[in-house]
Order: structure tokens, then C-alpha cells, then sequence
């Protein structure tokens, strides 16, 4: 005969202990969201002004963040906001040092976030397809 363990029935109804978030993605939602508070209310440089924090990678031993931006325009727009992005790495990373209270503050990399740009590209293709499918179901 089965024992009843109510751990394992609060666990089975999703009642139970939840899945633990590794500490480096916790590390970097918090990094994405005071960037993003950061870039709204202090940082002043016009280069930054159309730019977006779209994702935070943070390296499992908090080395190292990733953050991921989004501008809308050209390539000329995308490079100057990188260069304003590195040029407030440091401000940024103190900025973080000071209110995440963490022991060590991961160095900052900045780098464009060419998602958008890849499913634009894929829309374009999975267009052409349609029509394609198109135009030979009107020709049989």
C-alpha cells in the first residue's frame, strides 16, 4: 500500500515549491529593468533617445551582462547609439552597482539586437511564398 505524501501532492496541483529562476536570469531582469528605467529618466546623451533594452544575458558566475538594444532607423542610427551605449557603460554599470547591492557588479557589453531585423527578413520570405502558392493555385 502507497504512503500519502503531501509534499508530492501540493507539488503534483502546482501548489507546491516552485521551480527556482537561476540567481543569473533574476540578476538580469533586474539589469533590464533599471537600464530601462535609466535610459527614461537620467541619461541625457540624443544618441540614446530612440533606444531600447530588449534583452539582458547575464553569465551564470555575474561576470559578464549582455544587454541587447533595439533602435529604430538606419544603420547609421544603430551605430551611433553604440557608441553612446559605451560611452555611458560606466555610469550605467555604477548606476547598477549602487542600487542592485550586488558584490560584484557584472561588466557591462553592449551590443544591437538584430532580432527585429531577422523576422522582418522572415515575414518578406513567408510572403513570397504565399504569393507564389498563389499564383500557381490561379494558373492549375
Amino acid at each position: 500500500m502507497a504512503v500519502w505524501d503531501p509534499k508530492q501532492t501540493l507539488d503534483s496541483i502546482g501548489v507546491g515549491e516552485k521551480n527556482e529562476q537561476k540567481r543569473s536570469s533574476r540578476v538580469a531582469e533586474a539589469i533590464k529593468n533599471e537600464l530601462s528605467t535609466l535610459l527614461i529618466s537620467k541619461v541625457a546623451d540624443p544618441r540614446l533617445l530612440g533606444a531600447n533594452i530588449s534583452r539582458v544575458e547575464v553569465t551564470d558566475d555575474l561576470s559578464l551582462a549582455r544587454i541587447y538594444f533595439t533602435v529604430f532607423g538606419d544603420k547609421k542610427e544603430i551605430r551611433a547609439a553604440d557608441k553612446g551605449f559605451q560611452r555611458a557603460a560606466g555610469f550605467m554599470r555604477s548606476h547598477i552597482a549602487k542600487t542592485l547591492n550586488l558584490r560584484f557588479t557584472p561588466a557591462l557589453e553592449f551590443r544591437y539586437d538584430n532580432i527585429a531585423d531577422k523576422v522582418a527578413e522572415l515575414d518578406e520570405i513567408f510572403q513570397e511564398i504565399a504569393n507564389e502558392r498563389e499564383s500557381n493555385k490561379d494558373d492549375s
